[in-house]
């Protein structure tokens, strides 16, 4: 595996990037400045997962590989 950019990996720069956004909740308008994306591949995409503590709306990101 290769690292770069200060060790880190391109999936941990993409949730970093993700985690840049507003974390305001897209149904309730939430803010959880806690929450953090669930990073989970089937090796042909990635998805990124994160709940809202509040009214339990999942949101999620996927990205084709």
């Amino acid at each position: 595996m290769s690292l770069s950019h200060g060790g880190r990996s391109a999936f941990e720069r993409l949730r970093a990037r993700l985690g840049e956004g507003s974390h305001a909740c897209e149904e309730c308008g939430f803010v959880d400045d806690a929450s953090e994306w669930e990073a989970a591949t089937s090796g042909a995409t990635v998805e990124y997962r994160r709940e809202c503590p509040s009214c339990g709306t999942e949101h999620v990101r996927r990205y084709r590989l």
